[in-house]
């Protein structure tokens, strides 16, 4: 047991000498999960951000800015002016509303409208802006056109006897017109499906589950370097003047890039449950079962690997190219329901499906220990596939 721990220690010691390790160990992880997350874990608000640069500051400015928030397609960020066109100059914006400073019930009355609206070229989130300001706009103007009526139809009858009587009953109209507008009855239902949806897709929870695997996957594979760099040093070949047998020192260097790998993992669970608010604990021996099978899986691929490479350069070029396409092709990156039928079924042999398969059935399908022992199953098929590959063609030279 000492001999395991003290090469587990050697081991952890080289592996984590320089800051560049920690950068892969939890600073790109976490920033990966958060980027394939889209911003999910943010307030929700998935609206078209349209910057408004409120020149008015008028009642009716007011009343536009209100109509624009109960959209359902924009989100109004009122700004000042040279913060709306530095943020529109940099693309940081598709759209900037501008309010002129002559907005106000007079020009409304007069129905004039004049309203600036910049847009980004070739930008679908522009596209939608513009339809919402016009959806306002058109709105605003049926308002007036019937206030405007209203007072034509009663000089009709009677002829005010002043400039304030006009405005006055311009004023009470146009306030009945926007009320009996709002209360009008909903001649349209919007009716939302029960058609089950085939692709049970979490942003958060694939984001999450994907990342772990990868990052973790690419180091354990990675496993094929330590060896191909002991042989070529020639620090394995004198492992045999000294007592150590080969299944201690396989054993002692596997276990140690294992349990390195379960607490990343558990570092990003632990991540994903206080900042994604996703509910990983929901069984502690169902995950403990698809991390534990997942991890010995990827270190089992790296010890069968090592047997075949001849330098680390090589082993570390293939344990990258290896774990990227496999967490791509096994849903890591994007939901596999996506590929074609052909391609889900051809991905069975890699382990990353399983493994983001055993992740999702904890995550968004809430299975339990019992449910997920079948892939954790497959998942151990693996490692004692690739372990007793990896065993019997390792050497020492």
């Amino acid at each position: 047991m000492n001999k395991i721990i003290a090469i587990i220690w050697k081991d952890t010691k080289i592996r984590f000498t320089g800051l560049t390790e920690w950068l892969f160990f939890l600073i790109l992880p976490i920033l990966f999960t958060l980027v394939l997350a889209g911003g999910s874990a943010g307030s929700g608000d998935d609206r078209v951000r349209l910057v408004v640069v409120d020149q008015a500051q008028s009642q009716l400015s007011a009343n536009l800015i209100a109509a624009l928030q109960d959209s359902g397609a924009v989100r109004p960020d009122v700004q000042p002016l040279n913060t709306a066109e530095n943020q529109f100059n940099r693309r940081q914006v598709a759209a900037v509303l501008t309010i002129p400073s002559g907005l106000n019930q007079e020009t409304l009355q007069q129905g004039s409208i004049a309203l600036e609206l910049r847009k980004q070229p070739n930008n679908t989130n522009a596209l939608v802006a513009e339809q919402a300001v016009m959806s306002v706009i058109d709105r605003a103007s049926a308002v007036v056109d019937i206030a405007n009526r209203s007072v034509a139809e009663a000089e009709v009858l009677r002829p005010f006897a002043s400039s304030i009587d006009r405005q006055a009953w311009f004023d009470a109209s146009l306030l009945q017109a926007q009320t009996m507008l709002e209360d009008a009855p909903q001649r349209i239902a919007q009716v939302t499906g029960n058609t089950p949806d085939q692709i049970e897709y979490n942003p958060l929870a694939n984001s999450s589950a994907g990342q772990i695997i990868t990052w973790v996957f690419i180091p354990l594979i990675g496993i094929s370097g330590m060896f191909a760099y002991e042989r070529q040093k020639g620090t394995l070949r004198r492992l045999l003047t000294t007592p150590t047998s080969k299944a201690t020192f396989l054993f002692g260097t596997i276990l140690g890039q294992v349990l390195s790998a379960l607490v990343q993992m558990l570092l990003l669970v632990g991540f994903g449950i206080l900042v994604m608010k996703l509910d990983w604990a929901r069984d502690p021996a169902a995950l403990a079962l698809i991390l534990v099978s997942s991890a010995l899986a990827a270190a089992a691929l790296g010890t069968a690997l090592g047997t075949f490479v001849k330098t680390e350069a090589q082993a570390s070029g293939l344990s990258i190219l290896m774990g990227m396409v496999m967490a791509m092709l096994g849903g890591c990156w994007y939901p596999i329901e996506l590929f074609p039928q052909i391609v889900r079924t051809a991905v069975k042999i890699l382990p990353t499906t399983w493994a983001m398969e055993g992740m999702l059935d904890i995550l968004v399908r809430g299975k339990d220990a019992l449910a997920v022992l079948p892939t954790a199953g497959v998942l151990l098929g693996f490692a004692a596939l690739f372990f007793t590959v990896g065993i019997v063609r390792f050497r020492y030279e």
